[in-house]
């Protein structure tokens, strides 16, 4: 195999061209819209609010342990007086959040392919794509639900036995060197477990969606090829992967200074639900961009644009395709 070398850097001009290609020559608001939307069901149920806790530390360390001591005995008095409604009413809104968060990951598989066909052709539909990659975004939903089961089959256990440690510490009103061990060692397997289950699910949006739009292939297929390459490159995919953190950095800044700019205006449009995902479009158009350019670095079979708008606007020598994994 040839042994050219794989830019990190050079996708970043080529993302950065697709944006204003796509979104400003020329200028078109629908079109921002309608690309929006697909963009929007792609990363649906994905965005997350942070955590903002304010606790008083002002007491003892003995007055704060009775209260939680105290707390918790009335919570339990509570909970065994009233389980003949709260055990129905917990499963019901399990139930309720399982079959949501099955339905916005169905949606989030299918705009997946919707967002990458619209800026990988340009266009803005939403119709054609939708009906197009039924299979595969089919295909990406199993896949991704198992991962997730996975996932929490592999943490879940983890932080309760966290939990039980500093809880059981809390409840004795003493510090045990043994339990902070064992918890921060749980803690690390814990960081190493997530780290594991993130890069999964990083290389399937990245790298595996387009392999599965470009072959009309299964996800379990496309896998499969992707983990020959990655096996043959593990040293570019390692640097694409903290090169995406720097990305992430510097895009956390415009945005901030975005925000400060316009005296909080743009902070509050981004948290609208659908309008924010068109304020913040050139930048998903630019991560969805610097992902594909940089796995067509290895290929003309991993190159997801049509040929008459790669060779004007890639610039980048190919690889040979790697072999798929046996």
């Amino acid at each position: 195999m040839n042994n050219q070398e794989i830019s990190v850097t050079a996708p970043v001009g080529l993302a950065y061209d697709r944006v204003k290609l796509m979104l400003f020559r020329p200028f078109d608001l629908g079109k921002w819209f309608v690309i929006g939307f697909c963009a929007w069901l792609a990363g649906l149920g994905e965005s997350g609010g942070g955590f903002n806790g304010g606790y008083n530390f002002g007491n003892s360390q003995t007055q704060n342990t009775q209260h939680f001591r105290d707390v918790m005995g009335k919570a339990m008095s509570f909970f065994m007086a009233n389980l003949y409604w709260i055990i129905p009413l917990a499963v019901t809104v399990l139930i309720l959040l399982f079959a949501l968060g099955m339905a916005l990951l169905w949606l989030n598989s299918r705009g997946k392919f919707m967002f990458l066909h619209c800026v990988a052709l340009n266009k803005a539909e939403v119709g054609g794509p939708w009906q197009k990659f039924v299979r595969e975004g089919n295909s990406l939903f199993w896949f991704r639900f198992v991962l997730g089961l996975a996932g929490a089959v592999a943490c879940l256990p983890l932080l309760a036995a966290i939990g039980v440690i500093i809880g059981r510490m809390i409840l004795r009103g003493e510090v045990e060197m043994g339990g902070i061990v064992l918890a921060a060692g749980l803690a690390l397997l814990f960081f190493l477990v997530a780290i594991f289950f993130t890069l999964i699910k990083k290389f399937t949006v990245d790298f595996v969606v387009p392999i599965m739009f470009l072959r009309g292939a299964k996800c379990r297929a496309a896998w499969r090829e992707f983990f020959g390459l990655f096996k043959a490159h593990i040293g570019d995919f390692a640097l694409y992967v903290l090169f995406q953190i720097v990305l992430a950095m510097a895009i956390g800044i415009i945005m901030l200074v975005a925000i400060l700019l316009t005296c909080c205006i743009a902070g509050c449009l981004m948290a609208l639900p659908f309008l924010g995902t068109v304020v913040l479009l050139p930048v998903l158009v630019f991560k969805r961009s610097y992902s594909i350019y940089f796995l067509a670095q290895f290929g003309p079979a991993y190159d997801v644009f049509p040929p008459e708008t790669t060779a004007p606007t890639t610039g980048l020598q190919p690889l040979p395709p790697a072999p798929a994994a046996s």
